[in-house]
């Protein structure tokens, strides 16, 4: 891992260079998805059969073949160990309980001429959400994007999940029968982000699309917002720890794993207050490494971006991570709360040494789909807001009209705009 010291008169130059990304979007992947996606707009479940079968190496005949119902996820539900059954059921009551406590409520009130304003709160109709397939499962992205639509009161929640050579989870599906998922195509890439976004002859479209994927998945969510809405493009998974030196060494060093194991472009960067602890964290790092099945990942992630700051204090320590602005923030120090105040920008902040990250990546509560790229400056975790929106409600007295009826007038004149003015004109009086 890099080593960075505040002190360093190129210190903030070295910090740039660590959190540059390239974020640009690669043209060919960008033609490629343009080609598929007007493909599956064009021909419909036509082109979501080809295009699923080339890529994933299956033989559906017809859609059907890639089609789940809810009766399929309570079967793959039902195959699975009562330990894990109680695992799935467990996380997706912690999810659903803390995304209760976010639903907004609609509300009004009245002026003192007697108009009614407020707010009317709605939740979407029908939402898609993407869960990875392949080499790794995950379960938990289906948790935490099904259970705070269904909060919200959306009616369909349809999964797309890629299944190469056919391979069904059972887990993950399992996973959405427990979450509520309405009905699973066991398609992915592009061709699936196309199908939700246009919606095809099988498939129905939706009015948002959730959940992470590859650059080919990120970059059709990308080319199809407008035509539904999407929650983020997601960059490499991000974990930023402060440590005073109170959490064993071994602890942090497996934190900072936690990410570094998603992929080689993650990034795990520790920032502490004392050389000596930092050196304690480098030492259990380079002797728990040797226990790790995704090894080369790790240290590829490490060399790649991972760093370890020193910083002079944790008032310093906490000024950095608000520019980092990282997706997960440890706060594995004492009197953490105190601590978080200071903290402006993070997806998720984990307050003290018993909250690993991976408990908030599982059954902790809150949502795991979080801003990564330093977009936690402007933007939050996916929650039941994203699954609600807002209409505004105005309904103006016969007294409210006279007096907002000129004022309307004046300032349409000043746009000149004369129906607009003549249009609340001719609701005034004499």
């Amino acid at each position: 891992m890099k080593k960075l010291n505040t002190q360093s008169p190129s210190f903030q130059a070295e910090l740039k260079a660590l959190l540059a990304f390239e974020t640009a979007q690669n043209p060919e992947i960008d033609r490629i998805v343009a080609d598929i996606c007007a493909d599956v707009q064009k021909r419909g479940d036509a082109a979501l059969i080809e295009y699923t079968n080339r890529f994933d190496g299956t033989s559906a005949q017809t859609i059907a073949d890639l089609i789940l119902t809810q009766n399929d996820l309570q079967a793959a539900f039902e195959r699975l160990q009562p330990e894990i059954q109680t695992a799935l059921k467990t996380a997706a009551a912690r999810v659903e309980s803390y995304h209760q406590r976010q639903k907004m409520e609609s509300w009004t009130y009245e002026d003192e001429d007697g108009t009614l304003l407020g707010q009317q709160i709605t939740p979407l109709d029908r939402v898609g959400i993407y869960v990875p397939g392949g080499k790794a499962a995950y379960p938990s992205s289906v948790i935490m994007n099904a259970m705070p639509a269904h909060v919200a009161g959306v009616k369909e929640i349809i999964m797309v999940v890629p299944t190469p050579k056919g391979e069904r989870n059972d887990i993950v599906l399992a996973a959405a029968f427990v979450a509520g998922v309405t009905k699973v195509f066991t398609v992915g890439g592009a061709q699936a982000v196309a199908a939700l976004a246009y919606g095809t002859e099988s498939v129905p479209q939706v009015d948002k699309i959730t959940g992470p994927g590859n650059a080919f998945v990120a970059a059709a969510k990308r080319r199809v917002f407008g035509v539904v809405g999407i929650d983020m493009v997601a960059g490499p998974s991000e974990i930023l720890v402060i440590a005073d030196g109170t959490t064993p060494a071994d602890w942090v060093a497996m934190d900072l794993f936690s990410q570094a194991e998603h992929d080689e472009i993650a990034q795990a960067i520790l920032i502490g207050t004392s050389q000596p602890y930092l050196d304690e964290v480098q030492a259990a790092m380079n002797r728990l490494i040797a226990t790790m099945p995704r090894r080369d990942i790790i240290e590829a992630s490490l060399g790649n971006r991972g760093a370890m700051i020193l910083a002079k204090d944790l008032d310093e320590a906490c000024e950095i991570a608000n520019y980092i602005s990282p997706e997960h923030l440890e706060l594995s120090v004492e009197n953490p709360q105190q601590w978080a105040k200071k903290i402006r920008h993070a997806g998720a902040i984990f307050m003290g040494r018993y909250t690993s990250e991976s408990l908030g990546d599982y059954c902790a509560g809150p949502n795991h789909v979080l801003p990564t790229s330093r977009t936690a400056r402007f933007s939050s975790p996916l929650g039941t807001y994203d699954f609600q929106k807002r209409s505004s409600l105005i309904q103006v007295s016969e007294q409210g009209a006279q007096k907002l009826g000129k004022t309307a007038s004046v300032l349409a004149h000043g746009e000149s705009l004369t129906a607009h003015a003549r249009s609340a004109e001719f609701r005034l009086k004499g």
